[in-house]
Order: structure tokens, then sequence, then C-alpha cells
């Protein structure tokens, strides 16, 4: 009985056994076969993320391109931003200057008809001048009028146009006219010499006479040859300080302006200035007299080049008119 129980035992045994076995021996033949199928899916797989990787750097060239051709794209506009604002720059530049021109001859009436009437007036003008050196001449003493000029004058100022206009036409006919102007005048108390501007032709006689004599005579013209201070081709600024610095009741002074143009905007407010600065007496003489003398270098074509000629004209015949002096129109540079 033992004998029979212990075969069936292992006939079960065996049987479990060979069952472990053969699901074991499955399990390898399973994964032999998945081994040997993985090399083609790992290559393939590879192949695949190549394609990609290869897709991805066409990719990444042409965004390298493109934006290379972007960047390209902003220097060229970023060039032509800074072209368009150095014109803006430009245009502001000469839209002020049209402006302080248009100013200039809004505030001047009938700036057109004094132009195109200009010939006409400066003979009507040359006639009522001559008429009055007439009367003058024939109110003064004899020895107090030289070629119609007044100079009885204990003090003389030059006020000088040191423009570029006057440099380069007028100047050797200045310097001989400064001299022609010092020989009318023998002998004087002192003298002075002033820009346009207001500036001292010798900075250690500033604001004081300069004492007369042959040798300070000679340094005035000879410093005349290399003199170029700045000007604006006005002579408002120089009357103005000669007269607040140099007029006094106890002296006898003559302002003597050498220019060719008149740039500012107002000739009746630079009368009135002058009014104020140089007040009559009671029997109606001024303290300066203030003469002038007008270098043709603004005349000629076209019209409107003589422009701010007429007008260093007409001012200075008109302070002349009303503070006792005398203005000489010159008609060429030449002598």
């Amino acid at each position: 009985m033992r004998r029979r129980r212990k075969r069936e035992f292992e006939a079960i045994g065996l049987s479990f056994l060979d069952a472990i076995f053969c699901g074991f021996g499955a399990i390898l033949l399973l994964f032999v076969i998945a081994r040997g199928a993985e090399p083609g899916l790992v290559e393939r797989d590879a192949e695949k993320l190549r394609a990609e990787l290869r897709v991805l750097a066409e990719e990444r060239a042409d965004l390298e391109a493109r934006r290379k051709a972007l960047q390209a794209e902003l220097q060229a506009r970023q060039v032509e931003l800074s072209k368009a604002e150095s014109l803006v720059s430009r245009y502001q530049d000469e839209l002020t200057t049209i402006e302080g021109r248009y100013r200039a001859a809004r505030d001047t009436a009938s700036v057109q008809n004094r132009i195109r009437d200009q010939l006409a007036q400066a003979q009507q003008a040359l006639t009522e001048e001559m008429k009055r050196l007439l009367a003058q001449r024939r109110e003064a003493p004899p020895d107090r009028l030289v070629g119609g000029i007044p100079v009885d004058s204990e003090y003389i100022i030059f006020v000088i146009d040191t423009s570029g206009s006057m440099q380069s036409l007028a100047w050797p006919l200045m310097r001989r006219k400064v001299e022609e102007t010092l020989k009318l005048y023998p002998r004087v108390k002192g003298i002075q010499v002033m820009s346009d501007m207001g500036q001292f032709m010798f900075s250690q006689y500033a604001g004081k006479w300069i004492p007369d004599s042959p040798a300070r005579r000679r340094a005035i013209v000879s410093r005349l040859q290399t003199w170029r201070p700045f000007s604006n081709s006005s002579p408002v600024e120089g009357i103005e300080a000669a007269i607040r610095v140099f007029s006094s009741p106890s002296r006898k002074v003559s302002i003597y302006v050498f220019g060719d143009e008149f740039t500012g905007s107002s000739i009746e407010e630079v009368v009135r200035r002058v009014d104020r600065l140089n007040r009559a007496d009671a029997a109606g003489d001024r303290r300066v007299r203030i003469h002038g003398v007008g270098f043709p270098t603004m005349f000629g074509p076209p019209a409107e080049s003589s422009y701010t000629g007429v007008r260093f004209a007409t001012l200075m015949r008109e302070l002349a008119r009303r503070n006792g002096g005398t203005f000489l129109g010159l008609n060429s540079t030449q002598r």
C-alpha cells in the first residue's frame, strides 16, 4: 500500500516539474525571439530619428537665413531713419531761418515797393540831402564846415561795420575814409574806435578816450588792417554803446558810422531808442552828433541783395538828420 502511494506522489511531482520547465522554456523562447527582432526595430527607430533630425536641421537653417535677412532689412531701415532725421533737422533749421526773414520783412512796411522804387527814392533822397547840406552850410560858420560836415567836435568816435561784405569789398576804401576823417580834425581831445557791436579796438582803452597824437592815429589806421571782430551787419549796438559810455553835457562828441547794411527789424524803433539816449536840450541841440558814411557793397542785381543796403541808408539819413549830423552815400567802393 505504501509503495503505491509513493509511486503516485512521484508521478505527480514529475508532472509538475515538467510543466514548470516547459513554461520556463517557452519564456526563454519568447525572449530569444524578441531579442532577435530588436535590432531591426532599433534601426528603424534610429532612422526615423535621423530623418526628424535632418528636418529640424533644415528648419533651423531656414530660420537662420530668415533671421539674417530680417537683420539686414532692419539695418537698412535704421540707415533710412537716420537720413530722414537729418533731413528733418535741416528742414527745421531752414524753416527757422525763413521764419526769421519773414518776420523781419513783415515788420517793415511795403518791402517790395521799396525795392521796386529804390532808384527813384535814392535820387529823391539825394536831392533832399543836397538841399539840407546847402542849408546847413548857410547856417553854420564857414570855418565849422568841411565838405558840408560840421567839424566843431572835440571828441570823435568811429563805429565801423566789420562784417564780411565790408571786409571783402570795401575795407581799403573804409581805411582811407577813416584817415580822411581824422584829417578833418587836426587836433581833438580824444578818439575812440568801436565795432558795430560795440567792441573796442584797443582793450586797454575800453570805456575811456584814446589820447590824440600822430602816433595814436597811425596805430588806429594800422590796426584796421587786421581788425576782425564779430559783426551782425547792424550799427545799432555800436551807436547805442557809444552814446551811453561817452555822451556828456560838457563834451562835443561826434560819432562816425561806417557801414553797408542794416539787418535789424525796425528802423523806427532804432530812431526812437537813439532819441531817448541822445536827448535834445532846451535849444534843440543833442549831446552827440551822428554822421554816417554808406558803402555800396549791397547794391546791384539781384534787386533783393540791395535791400539791407537801402535800409542802412534810410536809417543813417534819419539818425543824421535828427542828431545834427550828415550822411554821405558813396557810389563806388573803388575810390
